[in-house]
Formats: C-alpha cells, structure tokens, sequence
C-alpha cells in the first residue's frame, strides 16, 4: 500500500506578538508614505494656486518642481491666452518670414520660433548674416551647456551690436528656456536695427506673469509686456521717393548727387579745418552732422551735448539722434530715417538727411 503523500510545507502561522510587531512596522512606512505624499500635495498646491489664481499664465502641465524657485527669485512666463491674440501670431508670422529670407541661401527654415532658436545656432546664422561677422562658436553642439555657452556668445554680440545695457530683456537662461517674450524682443531689436524690410504689427503687447518667492510664499504680477510700438518708431521702410529710383535704376546720376553732397558738405566743414572724404561712412557717428548744423546756423554746439570721439554705438546713436533734435529746432521736416539707420551705414538714409540740408542751405556762402 502507497504511502500516503506528504503535506506540501506550510508558511508558519504568525503569532499575535508577531503580527503586533508586523503591524507596528507597517504604521511606521504608511506615516513615512503619508509625509512624502504630503510633502508633494503641498509643492503640487502651491503651484496650482499660482496657475489657477486670477491672471497666472503659468502651463498647466508644468510639473511642480518648475515652481521650486530660490527666496527671492523671479520667473516670468506669458499667459496662455496672450498667445492666442491675432497681432502676437502676425508678429511671429512676420519675424519668421524674414528670418527665413534672410537664411534662405544657407538653406535654413525656421518654423517655430521658439523650438528653432532657442539653442542658438539659427540665431547665430542670422547674426553672422546680418553683421557679416563670423563667430567664433562651434557649429553643432548638442549638450544643454554647450548649447548655453554659445548662446553667451550669440547674445554678447548681440548686445554689442544693438548698444544695449543690462538690464536686458532677453538672456541665456530666458532664451534657452524657451521664453517666447524674450526672444521676440530680441529679434524685434534685430529687426529694427537693420531695417527689416517687413512691416511689424504695431503695439504688439501681451500680459506676462511674474513669479516671486517671498518668505517661502509664491507671489506673482501681471505685466504689460511691449513687443512692438509705433509704424514711424519701427522704422520700417517708407514710401518710395526719388532715391530709390536712383538706387534702382540710375547708378550713375547717383555718383553725380554724392559728388554734389560732398562738395556741399566739404564748402562747410572746410571752415573748421575738416573734410569729408567718404560719404558712406564718415557721417554715421553723428559729429560730422552736428558739426555740418553748427556751421550751417552759425551757433557753436556744446561739446558736452555730444560724444566727440563716440566709442559704440550707444553713444553715436545718441549723436545722431541729438543732431535730429536739431534740424526740428531749426525748422526742418523730421527726417524719414532713424538715428539707427544712420549709425548703420544705411547710405539711402544718409543720403536722405544730407539732401534734405543741402536744399535749404545750397546757396549759402
């Protein structure tokens, strides 16, 4: 007769002390979970007070350690409906247009401004592009602080050539964090300084949220944020006139005008022991022009008033738009350029200005 078949072993049933034990431990994990699930709700609240409070633009989607912010540290972001207004989306429409005009021969398409600059390489073409600068950057980078490092690079030069100071409206981190706020203020500084030929929206604005930690607590501020002012202060280009058909169609009876314009300008500046010998260049620091004015209505001009021997362009921004201040006071129709355009070697500007003297003064000895 078979044996009768063994009994499979079985788990020892726990005593009560033990299951005492058990449970004891197993309050203690339960109040450690419940801490951390805490510790999370609480960062997880605190940052859907920020988005669901009145005018906070944050993405809902943003995980909350976005919201883990130093003592007194500042975010900013745009609010979600700002980026549904028609003018912001024409205004992107439009910068994107001419970024692409401007790449089109190195084969570069921009397609979302945000996601095809904020790593710098296309804003590194369109400066090289517009500056004839080459910059001394690595062509490809691919690390997030590669990416940063030439993005400084980009942006100081950037800076250099816009004459701005600190505070800035765009930055490393800003950009490369992808704040559509600050790298369209970049490209409308861009734009204008070389004269795009597009028309940007006027008075493109939109509402920025500003977050602060103070005392532990998020606070935050909505802003007006302006992307873009007037028509006339954009500078975009004007009206066609007897220039632009000189430009175009009469190179040759262009010569014969700059040839006049020196001659004028030289009949002046002779007085003082000065001559003009390139038209294209010597006026763009704006003494020249001043100088040209003094002579012209017979007044000195204090040498405080201006940059003498202007060393960037801030200061021969601030000659050039002081000597415009000028001709109103005298009596002369607001010139059609800017002061930018003038310090930019725009020749059709300069040559704008000039004429415009050379009218009201060409029979004076």
């Amino acid at each position: 007769m078979a044996s009768p078949r063994p009994k499979s072993p079985r788990i020892p049933v726990s005593t009560k002390k033990e299951d005492k034990e058990e449970s004891f431990w197993d309050k203690i994990g339960t109040l450690g979970r419940k801490k951390r699930i805490k510790e999370v709700k609480d960062v997880q609240e605190e940052g859907k007070y920020a988005i669901d409070s009145p005018g906070y633009a944050a993405n809902p989607d943003m995980p909350p350690e976005e919201y883990a912010l130093d003592e007194n540290e500042e975010r900013s972001m745009i609010e979600p409906k700002s980026l549904e207004d028609s003018k912001l989306r024409d205004l992107i429409f439009v910068l994107i247009e001419w970024i692409n005009d401007e790449l089109a021969d190195q084969r570069i398409i921009v397609k979302d401004v945000i996601e095809d600059l904020y790593d710098g390489q296309v804003l590194q073409k369109l400066l090289e592009k517009l500056t004839g600068e080459k910059l001394d950057v690595p062509e490809v980078t691919q690390s997030e602080e590669g990416q940063k490092q030439k993005l400084a690079v980009v942006l100081s030069t950037a800076n250099r050539v816009l004459g701005r100071y600190p505070p800035y409206k765009w930055s490393v981190e800003s950009v490369h964090s992808k704040n559509i706020v600050a790298i369209l203020h970049l490209l409308v500084g861009l734009a204008r300084l070389f004269r795009a030929p597009v028309r940007l929206p006027e008075r493109v604005a939109v509402q920025v949220v500003v977050v602060r930690k103070k005392d532990g607590q998020l606070i935050h501020r909505t802003v007006r944020e302006e992307l873009t002012t007037t028509y006339d202060d954009l500078g975009m280009r004007c009206e066609r006139d007897a220039f632009d058909t000189l430009f175009d169609h009469a190179p040759d009876k262009l010569a014969v005008v700059k040839k006049s314009l020196v001659t004028f300008v030289n009949k002046h500046l002779s007085k003082v022991h000065l001559e003009l010998t390139d038209l294209d260049t010597q006026f763009h620091d704006g003494v020249f022009l001043i100088l040209l004015l003094g002579l012209l209505e017979g007044f000195f001009v204090p040498l405080g008033s201006f940059h003498l021997t202007p060393r960037n362009i801030d200061q021969k921004v601030h000659n050039v738009a002081f000597a415009f201040d000028i001709m109103r006071d005298i009596g002369l129709a607001k010139p059609k350029a800017r002061p930018e355009d003038i310090v930019n070697l725009d020749l059709k500007s300069t040559l704008r200005v000039l004429y415009n003297l050379f009218t009201k003064y060409k029979g004076m000895n």
